[in-house]
């Protein structure tokens, strides 16, 4: 039986990923978190090298992947700190996108759920291949444009069972690729993207919500770079913030915690979170700045050296200095917004 690794959300830093790849066995199984293209300089490479590595790959998709498929649909703009621009303007466009809207939006194999972003706590992981499955015949139809057209926006933002059939797959988009907290029945939080130290009496980080019903098996994300690296016997937070200049995880999947093995390629600071506080803030970015600074970080892109341990069976959660430094900068910056305000 192949060695399977989960890694977290690449975001277009090819370099970064050919690093993590030279510290993992050539045949091992890839489960990628989603996220795959988009902030990082090289989004175009880093799609072609995934789908180069062909059946030894699952990738679910991530809001950003989502995305990059609305803007080829024509039916979303993009932001200003897109960079998108080489895939849709690739001579192998539509191959590459008709590749990235076959993608599963879960997976769910050996006791392992995998999904980019969190799962609401009243789905079992029966239900989530369900719901993900609705969603992804949809994409992968005749009209999958006209589809996405109708997929991006908050409402709903609480699981009923009589939902219509169009709300129920946009709350499961976003449930699945957008959701960091949520309330005890199920309703999510769109605002907040701190940590998990940002909770509230009523509003939890969605893998903490009481009664989860996916709390017995082993649920694989990424999406959440300002959680850093999470850890437990049944929950994997993988992205630890590659394009922030952080790191890029991987972490072999076992039946026991303890036989985790946990991979770690230190990334340079592609993107600054101060520049991207928010939609409104990246969309002020000009296309001309934004072109100019693309070249600078793929060059600033270099080889880094990677460290590797073993974790036990235990608890842990982390991120590397250079991250949180990124984030302490962010929340600084914050608290001083809301008293300028």
């Amino acid at each position: 039986m192949r060695d399977i690794y989960a890694i977290g959300d690449l975001q277009g830093c090819q370099t970064s990923f050919e690093q993590l790849l030279a510290h993992l066995p050539q045949d091992a199984d890839l489960w990628l978190a989603g996220d795959l293209v988009n902030r990082g300089p090289r989004s175009l490479d880093t799609l072609r090298q995934v789908i180069a590595l062909g059946d030894r790959v699952t990738a679910v998709l991530g809001n950003h992947d989502l995305h990059l498929l609305a803007v080829a649909a024509g039916v979303r703009q993009t932001h200003g700190s897109d960079t998108l621009d080489d895939i849709l303007k690739a001579p192998d466009r539509d191959a590459l996108i008709d590749w990235v809207r076959h993608r599963p939006l879960a997976h769910f194999a050996k006791g392992h759920l995998m999904v980019h972003a969190g799962v609401l706590p009243q789905w079992d992981a029966a239900q989530v291949i369900t719901l993900a499955c609705d969603v992804e015949r949809q994409l992968r139809g005749p009209d999958w444009r006209t589809f996405l057209s109708r997929m991006f926006g908050n409402q709903p933002d609480r699981w009923h069972d009589d939902l219509s059939d169009e709300d129920r797959q946009r709350l499961t988009i976003n449930a699945l690729t957008r959701m960091r907290f949520c309330t005890a029945d199920g309703r999510i939080d769109f605002k907040i993207k701190e940590g998990a130290n940002a909770a509230t009496d009523e509003l939890k980080p969605w893998f903490d919500a009481p009664n989860r019903r996916t709390a017995n098996v082993t649920v694989a994300f990424g999406h959440w770079s300002a959680l850093g690296l999470l850890m437990r016997d049944n929950l994997l937070g993988l992205d630890t913030g590659c394009v922030w200049g952080g790191q890029l995880t991987a972490v072999k999947l076992a039946g026991s915690p303890a036989a985790r093995e946990l991979i770690q390629v230190d990334c340079p600071q592609i993107r600054d979170p101060l520049a991207f506080a928010d939609d409104k803030a990246r969309d002020k970015i000009n296309k001309t700045g934004k072109s100019e600074a693309a070249p600078k970080a793929a060059k600033a892109e270099k080889p880094s050296r990677p460290a590797a341990s073993k974790v036990g069976k235990v608890e842990k959660t982390g991120k590397s200095e250079k991250a949180e430094k990124i984030e302490k900068r962010a929340r600084d910056e914050k608290r001083a917004k809301r008293k300028g305000n």
